[in-house]
């Protein structure tokens, strides 16, 4: 049995640099608060906590200093740690910050900005917080109807598009294609839209990689958290290329019985999942295979 591994699985600059700073706090700080997970996977998260991270829903229970995840948080977290004399050790992915930054110059020019991607995933969040007034978030391409309505009726004609950092490329271009030809029937030669496709660059990489794997081996393994939108990205790519897909956290979930008579298996593992896990798995499938 063959395995390859692809060349992005496992962590991202933004992760590595989440994981590596709160690492070098703890060696000084028995104690750190972590506003949300810092990153979506179980194992990381038990490694830290064992040095001491401890992980918080809201900053109001901020007892020590607090680490702000890679995702980032909203605008008003910001203020609030600020009025309560909070230490924030910040952890935000720069790609992230600097969606922030351009989503919020842009809505202080008067721009109405659209943010493509999860409504629920905390990095949406907290980019949605730092848009202005005029905005909105949408997932889906049934979604645009209502979007066109609220942009017509907001009276703007100046446009701003972003995406979620990790969301699915192929579905962005066909979001911003549609969301473009509508506005352009019904504002015409007034509208000014301005399409930036933030996904990260690691993201679109590993999309992309995962495709390719998934269309020449047998089957795919894709390693990652469950609550870790990139990773499902994968996983939904995997199995709309592949002969056939499964997704796990770790070696303990993979039914040895349903390699069998694979020749040839892939292996991707999303943003947050460590070398370690990667490791294991590659080492369990030739052990008992």
């Amino acid at each position: 049995m063959e395995i390859i591994i692809g060349n992005m699985a496992g962590f991202c600059g933004g992760v590595r640099n989440a994981v590596t700073k709160t690492e070098k706090e703890l060696e000084t700080n028995s104690q750190i608060d972590c506003l949300g997970e810092l990153v979506h996977n179980k194992e990381v998260i038990q490694e830290l906590e064992k040095k001491g991270l401890h992980t918080i829903q809201t900053i109001e229970e901020a007892k020590n200093k607090v680490i702000i995840r890679a995702h980032g948080i909203e605008k008003e977290i910001y203020e609030k740690a600020k009025e309560k004399e909070i230490e924030l050790i910040d952890c935000t992915c720069p790609k992230v910050l600097n969606i922030h930054k351009l989503v919020q110059e842009y809505s202080e020019k008067g721009y109405f900005i659209v943010l493509v991607g999860e409504s629920k995933h905390p990095e949406v969040i907290g980019t949605y917080s730092f848009c202005g007034e005029y905005k909105k978030q949408l997932s889906k391409q049934e979604e645009i109807n209502q979007l066109v309505e609220e942009i017509v009726k907001s009276g703007k004609t100046n446009i701003l598009v972003v995406a979620q950092t990790t969301f699915h490329g192929e579905k962005f271009e066909l979001i911003t294609k549609e969301i473009k030809e509508k506005l352009k029937e019904m504002l015409g030669d007034k509208l000014e839209i301005k399409i930036e496709n933030t996904i990260c660059n690691a993201t679109a990489l590993r999309q992309q990689e995962t495709k390719e794997l998934a269309t020449n081996v047998d089957f795919m393994i894709i390693i990652g958290g469950r609550n870790s939108s990139n990773t499902n990205k994968l996983y939904e790519i995997a199995k709309q290329y592949g002969k056939g897909a499964l997704l796990i956290e770790n070696k303990s979930e993979i039914d040895i019985k349903d390699l069998s008579g694979v020749k040839t298996i892939g292996i991707m593992a999303g943003a947050s999942t460590p070398e370690k896990s990667i490791l294991d798995v590659v080492e369990y499938i030739k052990k008992e295979s």
